[in-house]
């Protein structure tokens, strides 16, 4: 990865707190891949080979129930790392990563993992912080799923898509992904057909505006009060 300038990378969490030439050496031990929109990075229960961090471009992490069906259970925006099995003391990955729009991460072997945290503490304090983060978000959604009403759970996804990805467009701010009302009924744990309404009559309302692929919300603060946080 000797073009890739490590002046990029200071910012973002594993490295925010490494001096440059540490962050050169983690670099030269890394391998860039390009993932086209909807192919699998990897998938849950492969072994954990390697783990990432994403440079471009977004990351749909997918669960399967025992029953067979597929739960997004978040996005991950650039500059996170992902399929980190052993930050979780596992082997293998606890879900299948799919690139929502073309993606480029860099690559690190698996057994590298114990070396840059023991070697870099800023990468460990950095990386375990993030991993306790996406267990909160984790648990709110469920929280969601098993108290909230339909169009709560919904309001509630679009808002958290917004926070990760949102981009000012002159209509409003867009989900930087493509998303599909599939996708959306995965996350929300409801119907595509609901889904399907909610969207039209909030799109009737001026809360939204929805195409086949794209999300713009129009109208953050109603979408906020039908997701029913109050900000206490």
């Amino acid at each position: 990865m000797n073009k890739l300038d490590e002046s990029l990378l200071v910012g973002l969490p594993p490295f925010r707190q490494l001096e440059r030439a540490q962050i050169r050496e983690i670099l030269d031990q890394a391998v860039s891949r390009r993932v086209e929109e909807g192919a699998a990075v990897f998938s849950e229960g492969m072994h954990a080979a390697h783990f990432y961090l994403l440079l471009d471009g977004y990351i749909r992490v997918v669960k399967s129930t025992p029953g067979g069906e597929h739960i997004i259970a978040m996005h991950i925006a650039p500059g996170q790392l992902f399929g980190i099995a052993p930050a979780l003391g596992r082997d293998t990955y606890p879900a299948t990563a799919i690139a929502a729009a073309e993606t480029i991460a860099l690559s690190w072997p698996v057994r590298l993992w114990a070396e840059f945290t023991t070697k870099y503490d800023g990468f460990a304090t950095e990386t375990y912080k993030v991993v306790g983060e996406r267990m909160g978000e984790l648990h709110s959604q469920l929280m969601e799923l098993a108290t909230q009403a339909v169009e709560q759970r919904l309001a509630a996804a679009l808002l958290r898509m917004v926070n990760q990805s949102g981009r000012k467009v002159e209509n409003g701010i867009e989900i930087a992904f493509p998303i599909t009302r599939q996708n959306i009924s995965e996350m929300t744990g409801t119907t595509l057909h609901t889904v399907s309404r909610l969207l039209s009559a909030w799109q009737k309302q001026g809360i939204v505006e929805s195409t086949r692929r794209h999300i713009v919300v129009t109208d953050p603060h109603r979408l906020v009060l039908l997701s029913g946080v109050t900000g206490s």
